[in-house]
């Protein structure tokens, strides 16, 4: 269901030191202390409660990929404590979707390029193989296409 007024009424004055702006994708900017949101999304209010989360719990940066995978899940445990406050349904199948995308993501950015086993993070964005002993690096990647350059082939 598209985003409820009344919802975004209550979050704006309940969070007077958050942004929330009309966007084509949902967001936390930590930098502006905005959150984003696509009125028109399917599961919007849970998407801006899970957005909001990421403010809420003081998500700005993360030490390596699979930090990042924590921080979503945390935060949409968040939004559904928040989904009862605003009487939001925030379906497990939403959650579960959209934590499937950063499950895939860290996957595919884990697989050495050399022999398709899965690596590990040695520091941000570098990846080592145990299988084969090569490294590659990868690019942000989380809203553009991955790129893996190997370090050292095997």
């Amino acid at each position: 269901m598209p985003l409820t007024p009344s919802l975004l009424n209550s979050l704006q004055r309940d969070f007077p030191h958050i942004t929330f702006r009309e966007s084509d994708a949902f967001s936390w900017s930590p930098t502006e202390k905005a959150v984003s949101y696509s009125p028109t999304d399917p599961d919007a209010d849970a998407l801006i409660l899970h957005e909001l989360s990421h403010a809420i719990l003081g998500h700005e940066e993360y030490p390596k990929d699979v930090a990042l995978l924590a921080m979503e899940t945390a935060a949409w445990d968040h939004a559904k404590g928040l989904a009862d406050t605003y009487k939001v349904v925030v379906e497990d199948d939403t959650a579960e979707a959209n934590l499937d995308t950063y499950r895939d993501w860290l996957h595919a950015r884990s697989t050495c390029p050399a022999c398709k086993a899965t690596g590990y993070e040695t520091t941000p964005r570098t990846y080592s193989c145990v299988a084969c002993s090569g490294s590659w690096t990868v690019n942000e990647a989380r809203l553009c296409a991955l790129r893996r350059y190997k370090i050292h082939p095997r």
